[in-house]
């Protein structure tokens, strides 16, 4: 009888609430199928891979791997490394080529938002150059939830969750100290798109709530906009919240907090933000003549089990199970989508988009959903975020009070290779 062939499954860039959800799902499913023989984790994502650094899943057990729903960031482990094209990174592909045929690895599923895509598009395409079988299925991962072809992306409904709610509770303690603590600015994630910003208008049920401005980069942004805006709630209200998306831009499409490009690019030629909050407090302070304070959410925000919306758990962890559905029914070169049904009640099934194209695309948060001054969001917004953040996902406690989390043993399979990187 011929062996069963091997996946691999990897986790690529900022790590979720619910990646790890996802890779339970890829995991679980593929045991069960009794079609796929060992099932490696690569550490630390494509690095692993090129490093020939994997771990067999069935070493770390089945309570570990169900613990996975219920484990913020990235288990596996998870990487922020760009491979260029075909052309002048072809040493790289071959080298993973090299990896899967020396494991025999024939499925290829990969975690992660555009790049990540694009980098599984890329392998399986040199794959089918070379004449090598490898199907290679794309799990949407990303909590700014910009990915194209799908309605949204696992992770998100989480990071939602976690902001609108802090921006509640924030705006209760400036409510609360107003006389003092007068303007707070509550700055998040989100470098292209504003959806995480927009997530956070949930909180304002009523035009008292916080938060009463928010600032997301599909709105133009100007310093004199954003005074005039401070200086009307203020009047009104004598307080004052706001959510600033960290890629807040201008009318000419340049990043606010960018313009001296001081803080350089990462590993994927992105240019590195930061600190857009204590710009708009410093300006606000000068021009509006009011005591302002920031908070900044940071990596908080993607990985809050504690309190992880259940629809997003639940989300993650089908399309990782649809992956490996779809590749034994002998699907390839495809990300799986979510897909929103028409009707009053929210439900979501799936589907399937090619991997280049998701790579080449880029989901903005629409107008439509962004007030007409710029400065909130609409009831659209609304209906379309509130279902992604509805129930609370389930986490296991300690004695001592503290959420227990898994971390995998991850002791290596031995190389056949000779090293690379």
């Amino acid at each position: 009888m011929p062996l069963l062939p091997n996946a691999v499954v990897a986790q690529s860039g900022g790590p979720t609430t619910v990646i790890n959800a996802s890779a339970c799902g890829v995991i679980q499913t593929a045991l069960a199928s009794n079609k796929i023989g060992t099932i490696f984790g690569a550490v630390n994502g494509i690095l692993g891979v090129l490093k020939e650094e994997l771990f067999d899943f069935a070493a770390e057990g089945p309570d570990a791997i169900e613990m996975l729903r219920r484990t913020p960031a990235a288990a596996i482990g998870s990487c922020r490394y760009k491979l260029k094209d075909l052309t002048t990174s072809r040493s790289d592909y071959e080298r993973i080529l090299e990896v899967f045929k020396a494991h025999n690895i024939r499925y290829f599923f990969y975690a992660g938002g555009n790049d990540s895509m694009d980098t599984a598009d890329k392998v399986n395409k040199l794959a089918a150059e070379t004449g090598y079988e490898l199907v290679s299925m794309g799990v949407p991962k990303t909590i700014d939830n910009d990915l194209a072809y799908t309605d949204h992306c696992p992770g998100y409904g989480s990071v939602a969750k976690y902001v609108a709610t802090c921006a509640m509770e924030a705006g209760k303690d400036t409510e609360a100290l107003y006389t003092t603590d007068t303007c707070t600015i509550l700055e998040v994630m989100g470098r292209n798109a504003g959806w995480i910003a927009a997530a956070t208008g949930l909180a304002a049920r009523t035009p008292e709530d916080a938060p009463h401005l928010i600032y997301m980069p599909e709105a133009a942004f100007s310093w004199e906009k954003l005074v005039a805006d401070v200086k009307e709630v203020h009047q009104r209200l004598g307080r004052i919240f706001i959510v600033v998306g960290e890629g807040l831009k201008d009318d000419k499409g340049n990043y606010v907090t960018a313009d001296s490009g001081s803080f350089g690019k990462d590993s994927f030629g992105h240019q590195q933000l930061g600190g857009v909050a204590d710009m708009l407090k410093v300006v606000i302070e000068k021009e509006v003549g009011i005591k302002a304070r920031w908070n900044k959410l940071g990596t908080n925000q993607r990985s809050a089990m504690h309190f992880a919306s259940l629809t997003d758990v639940n989300e993650a962890y089908q399309v990782g199970s649809k992956a490996v559905e779809h590749a034994l029914a002998g699907e390839n070169g495809k990300m799986v989508t979510l897909v929103r049904e028409s009707g009053d009640i929210y439900t979501c099934t799936t589907g399937l988009a090619k991997l280049a194209d998701v790579a080449n695309g880029e989901k903005k948060v629409p107008r439509e959903y962004i007030n007409d001054a710029g400065n909130h969001i609409t009831g659209a917004m609304r209906e379309y975020v509130r279902p992604l953040v509805q129930g609370e996902a389930p986490i296991t406690i300690g004695s001592d009070g503290l959420p227990v989390f898994v971390r995998f043993v991850r002791k290596l399979v031995e190389q056949k290779l000779p090293k690379y990187l």
